[in-house]
């Protein structure tokens, strides 16, 4: 981003994990509770990234191994003879499906709990902030008036 942005900016979807990183704005007079927020979010977004990142890498080869085993399974090629590649039909795959989130389970139980837990973190640190913020623009306000 620009030197003079003031606000967060948001990139391209990441090719591995599909989420969308943010560079986050650090004002010049960032108060430490202001920089405990954008680090809780920095270490949110970090621990995002890093689950859905192995989480899809280990989708997509387990995908390709079941329709792998499948095709061979019917004595079929990976390829058909245009070349195009073979699938399955989509009761086949919601067996893939099922079977994939039966075996994370236990990973996405886990993963939504941290994720609650840092998300409370995150809204505590923004009341907190706001409330800050109102105090100081009243103190300003009184001071000025």
């Amino acid at each position: 981003p620009p030197a003079h942005s003031r606000n967060d900016w948001i990139g391209p979807p990441d090719k591995h994990s599909n989420l969308r990183p943010v560079i986050f704005y650090v004002p010049p007079e960032e108060s430490p509770l202001e920089r405990r927020l954008r680090e809780a979010r920095q270490e949110a977004q970090a621990c995002d990234q890093h689950f859905w990142a192995r989480h899809n890498c280990t989708f997509r080869q387990e995908k390709e191994e079941f329709i792998y085993s499948r095709l061979k399974a019917k004595g079929l090629e990976m390829r058909d003879e245009t070349g195009q590649k073979a699938t399955l039909n989509a009761e086949e795959m919601a067996d893939f499906y099922k079977d994939f989130l039966s075996k994370n389970f236990r990973k996405h139980m886990q993963y939504n709990r941290d994720w609650y837990k840092r998300n409370f973190t995150v809204t505590f640190l923004m009341g907190q902030v706001a409330l800050a913020r109102a105090l100081r623009w009243l103190r300003w306000k009184k001071k000025n008036i």
